[in-house]
């Protein structure tokens, strides 16, 4: 089985809904579920995050960050950090969450730091979308953390099964993810359960243009995703042309600019980002 045919069986079993995930992603997509019931109680959303460490650590992570403590004082434990979060930033760290472990199997040295690297760019995204909705759009910056988070799905995925397709790695790899993001992406996405504003909004990042200033989900996902500090390692485009794509975009909002915006705002996504990372 040559590299395209590889993608093509990976996208074929997608299409199936034959989509192979680490045993543990079902524990934490039914803590996804829990905490979406809309009668989910501040004491059951505690002790469904305190049965996986990680989460836990995360969620009072992300509590004491700028974007969300903006006033001080430690938060030093999850009851006291759901509140101030709010439960759809809680889906967004649950996704988080399951992104990274959809990737945590990977063996190859190689995978495993394209897979780092893609979350790096991932935790900026959703940290500029956050920043960009507030300051910039009539976007609910939660749903925009949470379109970013889940924005590079389909390559988590990608890189999760090229340990059991060898042949993905004959020639660059990226080349192929291209080719078959949108079709394996969408069934990942459906899979995960990602609402439908979510998912389109991710889907614009496949074919959507750039709009300016944002005036969508999608709008503000491709921005947020052309801004990011951390390039994709799935990005074919040259380094040195993403920098300078990046440096280039600008436009006035009010009274004021994006770059200044941005600018004032570079604390609150440096700080959202870090704790995003963990």
């Amino acid at each position: 089985m040559n590299r395209v045919e590889a993608f093509k069986s990976i996208a074929e079993q997608a299409r199936r809904g034959e989509l192979i995930f680490p045993t543990n992603v079902a524990a934490s997509l039914k803590i996804q579920r829990a905490i979406d019931d809309p009668d989910c109680s501040l004491e059951t959303a505690s002790r469904l995050i305190l049965t996986e460490p990680l989460l836990a650590a995360r969620v009072v992570s992300v509590a004491n960050s700028v974007a969300y403590n903006r006033f001080g004082g430690a938060v030093a434990n999850v009851r006291t950090a759901i509140p101030l979060l709010g439960f759809r930033t809680l889906h967004s760290i649950v996704a988080a969450i399951v992104v990274r472990q959809i990737a945590g199997t990977i063996i190859d040295p190689a995978l495993s730091a394209k897979a780092q690297k893609l979350w790096e760019h991932t935790a900026h995204v959703a940290a500029l979308a956050h920043v960009i909705a507030r300051r910039v759009g009539n976007v609910d910056p939660d749903t925009a953390m949470f379109a970013g988070v889940v924005h590079e799905v389909s390559g988590f995925y990608l890189l999760s099964r090229a340990d059991h397709f060898p042949d993905l790695l004959d020639g660059e790899l990226e080349e192929a993810a291209v080719a078959f993001e949108a079709p394996i992406g969408r069934a990942v996405l459906a899979k995960l359960m990602i609402p439908k504003a979510v998912a389109a909004a991710v889907e614009s990042l496949w074919c959507g243009l750039r709009v300016m200033p944002p005036e969508t989900l999608g709008d503000t996902l491709i921005l947020a995703n052309d801004l990011a500090e951390v390039a994709s390692p799935l990005d074919l485009r040259p380094a040195e042309t993403i920098r300078q794509d990046a440096s280039e975009i600008d436009c006035a909002i009010g009274d004021g600019t994006l770059a200044s915006i941005l600018e004032e705002s570079a604390e609150e996504v440096r700080s959202l980002t870090a704790a995003l990372l963990g």
